[in-house]
């Protein structure tokens, strides 16, 4: 009988083995499944990342372009307010003068006295 028991325990020890096996076998698959989702999410988090990057930063360029074309505008509308400023000056003296040397102006006739 000694030897069917000792044949038996071997038996459970085989299959307790198995069975350890088999279960370790089954996490190392899960855990190596997982490490890939967790891996391809990281990389698919990555690319998400980048291409939010990339529109914040053609948003950023049109901004850019943007205020550059509203500077433009303002020295534009400047140098025309300041070229329409002399040009109101130059008539405003240029009426002063002719009025000052017509000879029909009525405060400048010296020689009606």
């Amino acid at each position: 009988m000694e030897g069917t028991e000792v044949e038996a325990r071997d038996e459970d020890r085989k299959l307790q083995i198995a069975v350890r096996s088999a279960k370790a076998a089954l996490l190392l698959s899960s855990l190596k499944s997982s490490v890939d989702r967790v891996f391809e999410a990281a990389i698919n988090d990555e690319t998400e990342v980048k291409e939010k990057m990339r529109r914040e930063i053609n948003s950023l360029k049109v901004e850019l372009v943007r205020e550059r074309l509203k500077i433009k505008k303002i020295k534009f509308c400047g140098v025309m307010e300041l070229i329409l400023q002399a040009i109101l000056v130059m008539m405003i003296s240029s009426f002063f003068m002719k009025l000052a040397l017509d000879d029909d102006f009525p405060f400048c006739n010296y020689s009606a006295t």
